[in-house]
């Protein structure tokens, strides 16, 4: 199993266009590198890829990286579909990039799908697609050799979705767990985590690779004036360090090879000279940058 990762940073990338903290000053300058928004491409064969959400900066993404190139007919594409871990503007609006491709599948949640009923009325109008239920009992099998099964993993709802919508109960916010059938590989994706469950101490039990949320450094990171990390939990992401932090939680599961993505721009895991990144891979987690490939 080969991944590709597309782009490392939470919604707006770094630098974040509004945005003149040091960090994305850096950036600007070029002492920092830029990083585009979260997505990830995989696959089990090196002719079927599957991306892992579909960011914004998905067009770009796709020309930086050649095995994901057209080819060789004048509208072949190595595409397959798309595996969306929720319903965050981040993670979906890149989907329209791919309006007009041919055959394409989307899996996501059921209340994702639901409130994303428009935009998919409006891209089948380009190109008839599958939807499908990730959270289908038993998991699917993709193309290219791989098994994947999705995990709920929080409840957080989009801002752009009405209070009083009706698709508004059930998870949001999965986890995929991905397996090669030919190489037994396992990779645990999880982009966006609230808090942390036993159910991501059995998927990490289980995997050679987790990509894990690693959005905020610390609770007070915001300017959050709750030092327990409200203010990002409510903005649905886990906090690396803290009592109750991912860090912590990662330290019991020394197997597998873990890497933060996700990275907000006010980030200090950012910057490879900071204390933060020396406290991180110190303890064996790692902090990659976009275009970095992973073999399982």
């Amino acid at each position: 199993m080969r991944i590709v990762l597309l782009g490392t940073a939470a919604g707006g990338g770094f630098p974040q266009w509004n945005c003149a903290c040091a960090l994305c000053a850096a950036a600007r300058k070029g002492t920092l590198p830029s990083r585009t928004q979260e997505c990830a491409a995989v696959t089990g064969n090196g002719r079927d890829w599957w991306l892992l959400n579909a960011s914004p900066d998905l067009r770009a993404q796709l020309t930086a990286t050649p095995a994901l190139w057209p080819g060789p007919g004048p509208r072949d594409t190595p595409l397959r579909g798309v595996l969306l871990t929720d319903a965050e503007a981040d993670h979906v609006t890149g989907l329209t990039e791919l309006r007009g491709a041919v055959g394409l599948k989307v899996y996501a949640a059921p209340p994702v799908r639901a409130v994303l009923t428009p935009a998919r009325a409006a891209l089948d109008r380009y190109a008839s697609w599958e939807w499908a239920d990730s959270l289908a009992d038993g998991g699917f099998v993709l193309s290219g050799g791989l098994v994947v099964t999705a995990h709920p993993v929080g409840t957080k709802i989009p801002k752009y979705v009405p209070a009083q919508a009706p698709e508004t109960g059930g998870p949001w916010v999965t986890a995929y767990r991905v397996e090669d059938l030919a190489s037994g590989g396992v990779l645990v994706y999880a982009p966006c985590v609230g808090a942390w469950s036993p159910v991501l101490d059995e998927l990490c039990a289980s995997a050679d690779c987790v990509l894990l949320d690693g959005t905020f450094y610390a609770a007070d990171e915001m300017g959050s004036a709750v030092p327990t990390g409200a203010g990002q939990a409510a903005m649905g992401h886990l906090p690396v360090t803290g009592p109750h932090g991912s860090l912590q939680a990662l330290a019991r599961h020394p197997g597998p090879r873990r890497i933060y993505t996700h990275l907000n721009n006010t980030n200090p895991l950012l910057d490879p000279a900071s204390r933060a990144r020396a406290r991180v891979a110190g303890l064996g987690v790692e902090i990659l940058s976009d275009g970095a490939e992973l073999t399982l």
